[in-house]
């Protein structure tokens, strides 16, 4: 249950009777209804409110729930003197300026005064627009439903939006606006449902209302304010719930990936060979690339040092950089005007989408391609740079032959790569790289930032078992989303 939904329910239970026991010394709601209109009348004969149409009696369609037999059904309008506030009109010159508030100032069971603004008002007007302590308003405008109680000494005057509701005599008038708050959370004003769409007076007067007695108004009252700090404190502890159930399964993906990199996902095998004996396999095969002219002989990387192994790894593996194990190179730049429909696809950033190649989004080049540029399957496609940081390193294996690779990814390819995606894909290697690549511009993996990247190298079957068991987990974090 959402807080929301808990507030909603005490109120509910609140104004069916079903929060506070009914005690018979207490009296009826008929009774203190009687006494009600009683002062009306005698309010009326006195001219201080003006007679109003008669209500209809209350129809059995308009009664949502049973009540307890003390209380009484009835309507706003039968307990409440209403008028709405004041119109503002420009060509008014007439009386003094005037304080007034808005739509805008009015909060549940507050107010911000803050930049008021003025009308002018006569005598008569201040006198018959100005709030007194314990007024209830409800706006007819703006968050239509939401109410407040006046608790304020200043007298200042209300505009036409807001209704101002005064008993006609005395009830406990923090009851009603529970009433109204009720109304508001199960969309029956202002709401899209079947209820009140907007406040008028008419409607506003033909709100049914449960009635109790009024020492019971006032225990229903304090016991809602008795629980709701409650339900504010169980908010704070269900949204703190909400943002760990939002980021676990993140948080677990993340553990899984590091757990994988430092070889504690899967157990070593000594039949499997050691990190060291397949660094050799891969540099003999590089020398061997290089001496066919397959691949151009790159400039020796430096050393790993002690302050570059962030973590311990098992002792079968071996720490290497990126560019020992494999190859990266940048990708292919091009004109608008070589943008042809039937030409090669260019893969960019938005063609990486959770970790996977989507195809919705596709640029086709028409222009003579080296093969450096092109894609192998199994290559990593790595968006290299971009505006946003978020975006930069994210990655995706290329699937797919015959296509191409834009100026702002990168490709890596080695026989690793099943292993090396999901490394790049660790917070590990987006905490080691990206730190480092923000400028004022944009945000970039370079290349020697790639090659010089220590990464941690388990034997080739391994690598293999220690995807399998990612590919098996990782799905079961989507699921926790």
């Amino acid at each position: 249950m959402t807080p929301e939904q808990l507030k909603t329910s005490i109120l509910q239970l609140a104004i069916q009777g079903k929060l506070v026991e009914q005690r018979k010394e207490e009296g009826t709601g008929e009774e203190l209804f009687k006494e009600i209109q009683k002062e009306k009348k005698k309010l009326l004969e006195e001219g201080k409110i003006k007679k109003q149409k008669a209500l209809p009696e209350i129809s059995e369609d308009e009664i949502p729930f049973d009540i307890s037999d003390n209380w009484k059904w009835c309507y706003i309008g039968e307990i409440f003197n209403h008028i709405s506030g004041k119109a503002l009109n420009s060509k008014n010159t007439e009386g003094v300026l005037k304080k007034y508030i808005t739509t805008s100032n009015v909060y549940w069971d507050s107010f911000k005064l803050d930049n008021l603004k003025e009308m002018y008002y006569t005598e008569d007007e201040m006198e018959k627009y100005k709030l007194k302590l314990n007024d209830l308003l409800v706006l007819e405008g703006g968050d239509v439903g939401r109410a407040a109680i006046w608790y304020l000494p200043e007298t200042y005057c209300f505009q036409n939006h807001i209704h101002r509701l005064r008993p006609f005599f005395n009830v406990c008038i923090k009851y009603f606006y529970y009433n109204f708050m009720l109304l508001k959370n199960k969309n029956l004003i202002g709401g899209k449902g079947i209820g009140i769409k907007s406040l008028s007076s008419g409607a506003l007067h033909r709100i049914v209302i449960p009635l109790p007695p009024l020492a019971e108004q006032k225990r229903i009252v304090e016991k809602i304010e008795e629980l709701l700090p409650l339900v504010d404190r169980y908010e704070k502890a269900w949204t703190r719930l909400e943002e760990i159930n939002k980021k676990f399964p993140l948080d677990m993906q993340k553990a899984i990936l590091q757990e994988a990199i430092q070889g504690k996902l899967v157990e070593q095998r000594k039949e499997e060979g050691t990190g060291e004996e397949l660094y050799k396999e891969i540099q003999e095969e590089k020398k061997k690339l290089i001496e066919e002219g397959k691949l151009k002989k790159q400039k020796a990387l430096p050393e790993i040092t002690e302050d570059e192994i962030p973590f311990e790894i098992p002792e079968t593996w071996k720490w290497v950089r990126l560019g020992e194990i494999g190859f990266t190179n940048i990708g292919l730049t091009y004109k608008p005007t070589d943008i042809s429909n039937d030409g090669t696809i260019v893969l960019r950033s938005s063609n990486i989408q959770n970790g996977k190649l989507d195809f919705s989004d596709i640029v086709r080049v028409k222009k003579d391609i080296s093969e450096a540029k092109m894609c192998q399957v199994g290559d990593i496609l790595i968006c290299a740079r971009n505006g946003s940081k978020k975006l930069v390193g994210k990655a995706a294996l290329i699937n797919l032959e015959g296509m191409s690779f834009g100026a702002f990814m990168a490709v890596y390819r080695s026989i690793c790569n099943g292993y090396v995606l999901h490394f790049i894909n660790s917070a590990y290697f987006r905490n080691a790289l990206l730190p480092e690549t923000g400028t004022t511009t944009i945000n970039q993996l370079t290349q020697d930032s790639l090659k010089n990247c220590v990464i941690p190298l388990p034997p080739l079957a391994e690598q293999k078992r220690i995807v399998e068991k990612i590919e098996q987990l990782l799905p079961l974090c989507e699921k926790l989303k």
